[in-house]
């Protein structure tokens, strides 16, 4: 797993290029472009890496991913022996607004659009009652050539200044800029704990895996996530756990506990709360809750 620095390729006569996926999994590697992505998310679930924060994602979510934000979305493997390949399917918009579209807004009647631009470059995810305009949007764009392409990616993005209250994916302060050696080490020590949350992971291993000392790797850690190893082994593990328990394929909430690499229901039950807010029990009612609420107006509408 390796943090790359790359442009996305843009043909000479766009300015916009869209991308459509069907494919076994999303792109393995940590990585940043300049470009601006809006991928929505039309079949698969999993987990998205932006700079040190985790989201789990789910089919039918949209997320906007700022300029040289590194990231990766890492998919739910499919079980052994499946024979549909295409676990995930997608449609991103990229864009640079420092590259061919600099001149556009740099125009007085884009004023409000670079603003919201500038603001945005910890990326968000699209309000869910916003996802349906959105996604509509984006198909339009994506089916689109020319000036009409250009015309509706104008529209969509004069849209985004509708949508009030959007909650960033970066909390707290952004990374600091890291060279791509540093980067690789970095994507390498997160592919390693994303594949081995749910077992024990000393300290001594991790850093064995870094070819660090673990008091070299402790602050090497904190120096590029601000995180400790524990706090984001910890979320690491609350994250999949939460998917878990949204999924519903569980025997019960020790089950998930255990599968998610905690050793004991009492030191799961401190942490989940410690990072939702809440009980792992309550996180489950309300989700059932949300989700027979959805069922409900599904329903009336249909």
């Amino acid at each position: 797993m390796k943090v790359l620095q790359f442009t996305i390729p843009v043909a000479h006569d766009k300015t916009i290029i869209t991308q459509k996926d069907s494919l076994p999994a999303f792109y393995p590697h940590l990585h940043r472009h300049e470009e601006i992505q809006l991928t929505w998310i039309q079949h698969g679930h999993g987990t998205l890496i932006v700079e040190n924060n985790m989201h789990a994602f789910w089919s039918n979510e949209i997320y906007w991913l700022g300029s040289n934000q590194p990231h990766v979305l890492k998919s739910e493997e499919l079980p052994f022996g499946t024979k549909n390949k295409k676990n995930v399917q997608a449609l991103t918009v990229f864009f640079n607004p420092e590259g061919k579209l600099a001149p556009l807004f740099e125009l007085p009647e884009f004023k409000k659009i670079k603003s919201f631009v500038e603001q945005s470059r910890n990326g968000f995810k699209i309000p869910e009652a916003h996802v349906l305009e959105i996604s509509s949007r984006m198909l339009k764009i994506h089916q689109s050539q020319g000036i009409v392409q250009f015309l509706a990616f104008v529209e969509l993005m004069n849209f985004f200044l509708t949508i009030k209250s959007l909650e960033p994916l970066i909390t707290g302060s952004r990374l600091s800029a890291v060279n791509e050696q540093e980067g690789i080490r970095i994507g390498y020590i997160y592919n390693y704990i994303m594949q081995h949350y749910d077992t024990e992971i000393k300290l001594e291993d991790i850093a064995r895996e870094a070819h660090m000392t673990p008091q070299a790797f402790c602050r090497y850690f904190k120096k590029h996530t601000r995180l400790t190893f524990v706090s984001f082994l910890n979320e690491v593990r609350i994250n999949e756990a939460c998917k878990k328990l949204a999924g519903g394929s569980f025997d019960s909430i020790a089950t998930v506990a255990y599968n998610c690499g905690f050793n004991s229901i009492a030191n799961f039950n401190r942490v989940f709360k410690s990072i939702t807010g809440k009980s792992p029990r309550s996180y489950l009612r309300e989700y059932e809750q949300l989700d027979n609420t959805s069922d409900t107006a599904a329903t009336k509408s249909a």
